[in-house]
């Protein structure tokens, strides 16, 4: 179930997403499967989450993004209170470097 809509999921895309192996597989992928502004608004909410996981402030953030502060606040937000899935992402970034 999501917790935001009370809907199950279709686990069939995460499954799918798993089985791309290189970030040219991956770009090709959510090219095929997003338009171009679904794209482009998540590479930008990503962006938003690790300026804020670094411990910019949101002025910077929308001169460095163009995020809007609604943007950023809702970003801020799935950051403190959400399902840990940046969290997750973050630590396993920084141990590849």
């Amino acid at each position: 179930m999501n917790k935001n809509t009370n809907q199950p999921r279709n686990e069939d895309l995460y499954k799918a997403i798993m089985k791309l192996e290189t970030i040219e597989e991956c770009k090709k992928f959510f090219d095929d499967l997003c338009s171009v502004s679904e794209l482009r608004a998540m590479e930008q909410r990503f962006q938003v989450a690790e300026l804020l996981n670094q411990g910019m402030i949101y002025n910077d953030i929308l001169e460095r993004t163009g995020a809007s502060s609604a943007t950023i606040s809702r970003v801020n937000r799935s950051l403190r209170y959400g399902n840990d899935g940046y969290e997750v992402v973050f630590k396993r970034m920084a141990e590849d470097k």
